[in-house]
Parts: C-alpha cells; structure tokens; sequence
C-alpha cells in the first residue's frame, strides 16, 4: 500500500468522502424494508391512513437522502479513480521516458501502450468499484443480516446453509480467474504489437503485396485474444447464473417456512415481505463481494504489469555525477577498452575491447558492414547506452560525470531511422532550438538542402505533417531531421547513415554546408557510401565489434584490407551503372 499512497494522498478526502456517502446510502437501504414492513402490519392491515402517510413520508425522506448519498458518493468515487489512473499512468509513462534503450528492448511498443492504457484503465475500474461497493457490500451485508436475524431468528437459519456455499464459489472462481486473466493481458499485448507494426509499416507492406500475409497474423493474434478472453469470461458467465440459482433457493425456502409461519400466526405478513427483501440484500451484497473480487483479480493481474515498468531499474542515470554543471565545450571525444554487450550474460561482445580517439572539430567517417557495431558506439557519446567495461569521454571528463540534460544538449544526432511527429515542419524543427526565429529555421533547412522543398509546399514552414513524417520523401525526411539538428547548434554532431535517401549531389552540397556552419563542430557520419566520408579527417573501419583500421583515405586503401574491400566493391558496381 505504501508504494501507491502517493497517488492516493492528493485525492485522500474523494477517498474518505466516497465510501462515507455510500453508508448513507446503505443505511437507507437497511430501514426501507422495515419502514414497509410497519406500513403493511399498522397502516394498512388496519386501514389507519395516518400511519401509512407518516410512514410513507419517512421513506421519501430516506428515498432522498439515499439519493444523496448515491449520488456524492459515486461523484467523489469517481474524482479519485479519475486522479488516482492519471497519476499513476504519469508516472508510468516519465518512466518509460527515462529508460535506457537497454530497458526498453525488453518491453514491446505494444505492450507498453497496453500498459499505459488498457491495464490502467483496469486500475481504474478496479479503484471506483471498491469506494463505491467496499463499505456498501459490506455494510449491506451486515445491517441486512442483523435486521434478519432480528427479525425472524429461526428463519434465519437457512442463511447458514447458503452463505457458506456461497463464500466456496466465490474462492474456487478468484484461484481460477487471476492467471486467466494475466494471460488474457498479455495476449491483448500481442495484438496491440500487431497493429502498432502494421500501422507503422503500411506502406512496405502494401508495396510488397502482403496485405493477406498481415491480415491471416492479425487473425491468429485476435482469435488468441478472444480464445483468451472467453476462457476468462466462462468464469463469470459460470458464476453469475450458480449464484442466482442458489439466490432464487433462498428465497423460494424463505417463502414456504415463512409462509407457515404466517398460517401459525407466528409472523405476520409485513415482516415476512421485508424479511424476504433483507434476504435478498444479503444474497445481493454477497455477489458485489465476489464480483469485487473477480474484478481485483483481473486488476491486479494489471496492476503488476505496471509495477514491471515502475520498478524497471533505471540503469543509466547522472545521480553520481561529479561535473553536473559542466557544459560540452569543445568536442573531444576518446573510447578507452570500450567492451559492450546487448544482453549482459551473453559471451558475444558487440564492441569488443575498442579504442579511439577523436579530436574536437574534426570530421571522422565511420565505415563497416552491416552489425559491426557503428551505430552502438556512436549510442555511448551522448549514454543512450552505457559501456559494460571501459569508459568514453568528452573533453577529457568521463560521459557518466556530466549530468544528463548538459551531455545530451552538447550532442546531436540524426538517427539511422528518420523520425518526425505530427505537427507542423516549423514545429519539428523547433525541437533542435524551441526559441529559433524564422530566420533561423530557415538557414538551418538551407544548409540541409531543404529549403526549396518546404517553400514549394502550400503552407511552406507551417505544413502539417502526417504522424512520422509520412507525407514528404524519404529523402525530404533525411533533410528536415538534419536541419532539426543543426538548429541545436552542438558541439559534437552524429549522422547515423542519415542521407542514405539523398542523392549524392544533394549530400555533397550538405557536407560542404558542414565545413561552414559546423566548422567548431565535431562531426562523425556513419555511412554506407564511401563517397560520403571519403574527404573526412579520419575514417574509422569497424568489422565484428572491432576496430580493424582507421586512416585517412589514401591510407587505409594501403593498409587496411576491410576498407579496400567495400572501395572496389562499390566502384566495381558504380562503372557497371555508368557502363549500363
């Protein structure tokens, strides 16, 4: 409970006031029954108006307050679920905001969106029914069976009979309920995987032609996930019907034992008809007990896949620091027996032992085949992951001294995968430099060779663009998330294979826009291209995790045969295209 108490706190008098003006509510419920009762045996077995009136105004008057208390108490239920799921979805979600990209590869897209949305909502669910049923159920239950016993102590005695079949159903259905619906959950986190890779992906998939293909693993995840549900739905679709069978015995007994009660003159008919209505209360609040239950089951089964993501360890963080004021300043960068490894036990290294030093305001190439480790290591500079061994640094300070906010501004990267957010250009490129004028924005696209493209567009910088950047070319794409980065202004620049889209004139005039606006900049550009990083100050060769030469040009065709390798290998395949 401690570890939920901080959400609970803000919300502590909806809390307290909720489950208060149910009891009012059931305290009414409790003394309708009875109020009828004195109506029939005083008022109307005796044809004395008077007392049906009065007591008739004393039921309004209940009636009503009732009704305030239903009505506060379902409000105020409803103000600390509502803020309680907001909190707690917050959290979760900073969470995830503050996770490492070795975090997140243990969670899916899918499932993490599962567990901000479905699984809270279930949270929520689970926090309005109980202030509106935890003293209800329980207060109905007792005030009901004290007002029976009361009333009628030996035709009470078949409550001793029902009550104890009921409490055996409702633990044999929770014991079979909680796994069912823990796999029901994680079912409804492959499909919601499904769909977010296909959404993503529509455009491969339908050049491909593979719309069937996707549709026939939609299927297969939706039909496990209702295969899932209705094996967690028996359970109730049982229990309700078993439960109602043994109400309706309750009262059919009650009826025969009281009605020979009533030919024996021991029990006179108001009380038989309130006794048989304070039954059915019991019976009532036993079945909200059990429904509560089955609903926490479900809930909990929730509640523990959000605690997964709260309680992942943040493994990389700045709370040890020693220089958390320090700002990258000129852009030094040096690799000391780097070693690195996706998963921690694993024997294969994906940077084995890699030193490397690069000098600030320098243009270094980074060249190898696909899975050589180039955009992990250019991932430690800026501690979108940290190094299982050895240590990276930047102006000669250890990457894990700066605090986080100074390391990462100092850094800028354009990522292998392109990403834009829905929302205007002007507003993708703001996120380089949020306070950037017009004029600013502007220059930085030019220097991207992306001005003329946005001017021609009918909004220019006010375009709206689709979620992902789906509405402009690959290679418009490549442009627009280049000038976003060149508005941060850094000191050091990453170019993760990012103008693979643009055609070389274009991504020459980029790179010469470089020596110019960048020129206090240290810029590292991984490339496929040999002719992207050909007039580069150092190229750097990474084979198998490794650094297997590293040069300038002129040298590695003479030293290194990896480079010499892919050099042919892509002027062989360029004479074959100007021959064709």
């Amino acid at each position: 409970m401690k570890k939920y108490w901080k959400y609970i706190k803000p919300y502590l008098p909806s809390f307290i006031l909720g489950p208060i003006m149910m009891i009012v509510e059931v305290v009414g419920e409790v003394m309708m029954p009875k109020l009828m009762a004195n109506i029939i045996n005083e008022g109307v077995a005796t044809k004395n108006y008077g007392i049906i009136i009065s007591y008739g105004g004393l039921m309004i008057v209940v009636a009503l307050l009732m009704l305030l208390g239903g009505v506060g108490g379902a409000y105020f239920a409803a103000k600390a679920c509502v803020g309680f799921s907001s909190d707690l979805r917050k959290d979760a979600f900073d969470k995830i905001q503050e996770m490492s990209f070795t975090s997140l590869d243990k969670f899916s897209t899918g499932s993490l969106v599962t567990r901000l949305t479905n699984d809270t909502t279930q949270v929520q669910n689970l926090i309005n029914m109980m202030l509106r049923m935890m003293l209800r159920a329980p207060g109905m239950l007792i005030g009901a069976l004290i007002m029976a016993i009361v009333m009628n102590p030996r035709l009470a005695m078949v409550l001793l009979v029902i009550i104890p079949l009921l409490i055996i159903i409702m633990i044999i259905v929770i014991r079979i309920a909680f796994p069912r619906f823990k796999a029901m959950q994680s079912k409804l986190d492959k499909l919601n995987s499904n769909i977010q890779e296909v959404l993503t992906s529509i455009r491969v998939i339908k050049s491909f032609v593979r719309e069937d293909y996707e549709a026939v693993k939609f299927e297969d995840s939706n039909r496990n996930l209702q295969k899932s549900a209705l094996k967690a739905m028996k359970v109730i679709i049982l229990m309700f019907p078993v439960m109602s069978l043994l109400m309706n015995a309750t009262t059919l007994s009650v009826v025969w034992f009281g009605g020979q009660q009533i030919i024996a003159g021991e029990m006179e008919i108001g009380d038989l008809t309130a006794f048989i209505t304070y039954i059915t209360q019991i019976l009532m609040s036993l079945m909200m007990v059990a429904f509560m239950f089955l609903q926490t089951s479900r809930a909990f089964a929730s509640l523990n896949r959000i605690r997964e993501v709260l309680d992942e360890k943040i493994d990389i963080t700045d709370e040890t620091a020693k220089e958390k004021e320090r700002l990258v300043k000129e852009g030094n960068i040096e690799f000391k027996n780097v070693t690195f490894r996706y998963y921690k036990n694993s024997k294969e290294a994906v940077l084995d032992n890699v030193s490397l030093k690069i000098d600030a305001k320098s243009t270094v190439g980074i060249i190898g085949s696909t899975g050589s480790g180039k955009t992990t290591l250019v991932s430690m500079i800026p501690r979108l992951y940290d190094a299982d061994e050895g240590s990276v640094l930047v102006d000669g300070v250890d990457v894990k001294d700066y605090s986080l906010y100074n390391l990462r501004e100092g850094v800028g990267m354009v990522l292998q995968k392109n990403v834009l957010f829905s929302g205007s250009i002007e507003e993708n490129l703001l996120w380089g430099n949020e306070e950037a004028s017009l004029d600013e924005l502007k220059k930085a696209a030019e220097d991207a060779c992306a001005n003329s493209f946005i001017e021609n567009m009918k909004d220019g910088y006010s375009s709206e663009l689709d979620q992902g950047g789906s509405n402009v070319s690959g290679g418009q794409k490549q442009r627009l998330c280049i000038a976003r980065a060149l508005l941060k202004k850094p000191k050091i620049l990453i170019l993760d294979d990012s103008t693979s889209a643009v055609d070389t004139a274009t991504e020459k005039k980029i790179r010469e826009s470089f020596y110019t606006t960048l020129k206090d900049t240290t810029k590292i550009i991984i490339a496929q291209r040999i002719s992207s990083i050909i007039e580069a100050d150092m190229i750097v060769v990474l084979d198998d995790g490794k650094i297997v030469g590293q040069g300038s040009h002129d040298e590695l065709i003479e030293s290194c045969e990896a480079y010499k390798e892919i050099y042919y290998s892509q002027m062989d395949k360029k004479n074959e295209e100007v021959g064709a």
